[in-house]
Order: C-alpha cells, then sequence, then structure tokens
C-alpha cells in the first residue's frame, strides 16, 4: 500500500496580536544593527503614535557615550518625549506618551521598565525574552506590577528568532 503525499503545509497562521508588529520592530532591528559598530549590545527601540508615526528611535549606547542609561528604550523614550514637546497638539512641555507604544527587540530591563511606567506608554512590544535581567514577564514584571499606577499592555514574540539571533551573533563573536 502506497501512502498520498501529504498535502503541503498551509501559509503561516496569521497572528492578530503579533503581526501589527511586525514591520515596527523591523525598524527597531535596523536600529539594533547600529549598535554593535560601537562595541554596544544590539537593542533598538521605537516609539509609536498611536497613528502609527515614529516619534523616536534608539539603540543601545552606552560604551559609545559612558552613561550607564544609554539603554535603546530610555533614548527612543526621550527622543519621543522631545517629539511630542515640540508639537503634535500637545501642551509644550508634557512629557506624557500617553497613546504611544515602545516596540523593542529585548525585554526591558527593570530600569528600562521603571522608564516604561513613569513614561505612560500605552504597550511595550518586545521581540525575545531575557531570562537574566527582563523585567517585562521574565524575571520581573515591574510593567504589571498592581501596586503602580501605570500599567502598559505587553506583547511579546514579535519576530522573536530574530531578535535572538542578533544577540546571539553579537555575543558568539565576543
Amino acid at each position: 500500500m502506497t501512502v498520498p503525499p501529504s498535502a503541503p503545509l498551509p501559509s503561516a497562521t496569521p497572528d492578530p496580536l503579533r503581526d501589527p508588529w511586525i514591520a515596527p520592530m523591523r525598524q527597531a532591528l535596523a536600529e539594533a544593527a547600529r549598535a554593535p559598530g560601537t562595541g554596544d549590545v544590539p537593542v533598538g527601540a521605537v516609539v509609536l503614535a498611536a497613528d502609527g508615526t515614529v516619534l523616536g528611535t534608539g539603540h543601545n549606547a552606552r560604551e559609545a557615550t559612558g552613561d550607564p542609561t544609554a539603554h535603546a528604550e530610555v533614548l527612543a523614550l526621550r527622543a519621543a518625549a522631545e517629539t511630542v514637546r515640540g508639537g503634535g497638539g500637545r501642551r509644550a512641555g508634557d512629557w506624557r506618551l500617553t497613546g504611544c507604544t515602545l516596540v523593542v527587540t529585548l525585554e526591558p530591563c527593570t530600569m528600562c521598565a521603571g522608564a516604561i511606567v513613569l513614561s505612560r506608554v500605552d504597550r511595550v512590544v518586545y521581540g525575545a525574552r531575557d531570562a537574566k535581567a527582563g523585567a517585562v514577564g521574565s524575571l520581573w514584571d515591574v510593567v504589571r506590577d498592581r501596586r503602580l499606577n501605570h500599567r502598559p499592555e505587553v506583547v511579546t514574540g514579535v519576530l522573536e528568532g530574530d531578535c535572538a539571533a542578533l544577540l546571539t551573533a553579537f555575543f558568539r563573536d565576543r
């Protein structure tokens, strides 16, 4: 008895939770690719307005600047706050990033998770988990701590393999 050839596998199943964030994650990956040129770990971040407009970007720059707080997320949040202070119909001096989404290639650490909460972004989207220092669900869960006054939505695993591969290659080559 011969077994009929199996039918081709269907294309990837759409993921309505993660698929909308693929293009912005690709922007964050492009930003992350800039970091190794200065010896920094390749992490990239993008802050989007509610309409999808890019308000700020950042990549790790601790080595480049000698600033221990120069994480991709912090730099992207700073750039976005500067953008909203300069216009966009918001009140001058307003630092709140209400309605915004932070897209980052690696799960944020405790410092960045605190900055996320304090900046009032509505959503955090990240690619690779960080089992050693992640503070958005892996090791800690700062952004969803019920004791805090702001808790953004969290979307995980967007282009996780691509994000993890960039980090793996960086550390393998060191």
